[in-house]
């Protein structure tokens, strides 16, 4: 199993985080594919086979940390890359939410 598990919403409340220039104030980390769930059940192949997904985007996924679990908020594509590459870790942008 690539992900901890997969879903298709966001359980967690908003957050207000909705442009690359809100997130990049989150420092990047490493995250272990393993320990997320996914909020998107469907992957865009386009986007998956896409050279340039990133040019107007931020360069690592949106990862969303909420009552100890880590949600999978954007960048599905580039997670599912990393683990076609078979690797188990990539970077991401956690962004913590306590409530």
């Amino acid at each position: 199993m690539i992900f901890k598990a997969v879903g298709d919403n966001r359980p967690y409340p908003d957050h207000g985080y909705v442009t690359p220039k809100d997130w990049a104030g989150v420092a990047p980390r490493q995250v272990r594919l393993a320990d997320l769930v996914t909020t998107k059940a469907q992957l865009d192949l386009e986007a998956l086979l896409a050279e340039d997904s990133t040019f107007f985007g931020d360069l690592f996924p949106h990862v969303v940390q909420w009552h100890d679990t880590l949600y999978l908020e954007d960048g599905l594509h580039r997670a599912v890359r990393t683990a076609l590459h078979q690797r188990t870790i990539l970077h991401a942008r956690v962004l913590v939410i306590d409530d």
